[in-house]
């Protein structure tokens, strides 16, 4: 593994046990993590290096900016991608966000089997395409992360485990 690829790992080992803990990840990390890989680049590789990690953490914001804009996943997890985007460049980070994204729908089904609230998710799911359809794709209240009742997912799991197998496959 190159160095990138460790501290990618440990930004997301990291982000991942303190979304668990606290439900949020901390700017310092998400932020500070994207700086660092930005100047780590460009420090070993040049500018050329340097502006593709810009770009790799435009792409990994980029990733998951609607699904936060629409309130399904909060502001930590897309700044997450985004760090993990400079560090690993454009490419990973699309696969890291593939990969978190099953990752991610796995652990929802799972979370709301244990939960008994599939059905209600299953409802929900339904309910917002309706919406979407009359009303265009835009925030359903209502089941936001902001105003849902449902069990809440620490998405920086399946951010991790996506991280995992990226760097396992690639």
């Amino acid at each position: 593994m190159s160095v990138a690829q460790v501290v990618c790992l440990a930004i997301a080992v990291v982000a991942c046990a303190w979304d668990l803990k606290t439900r949020r990840i901390p700017q310092l990390l998400t932020l500070g993590g994207a700086l660092a890989g930005v100047v780590f680049h460009i420090l070993n590789g040049g500018w050329d290096a340097g502006m593709a990690s810009v770009v790799g953490w435009t792409v990994g914001i980029a990733i998951f900016f609607l699904p936060f804009a629409l309130g399904g996943l909060g502001a930590g997890d897309v700044k997450l991608l985004g760090a993990i985007g400079a560090w690993l460049g454009p490419m990973n980070v699309v696969w890291v966000g593939l990969y978190a994204g099953a990752a991610g729908g796995i652990l929802a089904i799972f979370v709301a089997l244990t939960r008994g609230y599939l059905i209600q998710a299953v409802g929900n799911v339904g309910v917002m395409l309706a919406y979407w359809r009359l009303n265009g794709v835009r925030p359903l209240p209502e089941i936001t992360l902001e105003h849902s009742r449902g069990p809440r997912l620490a998405y920086a799991v399946p951010i991790l485990a996506g991280t995992m197998v990226t760097l396992w496959l690639r």
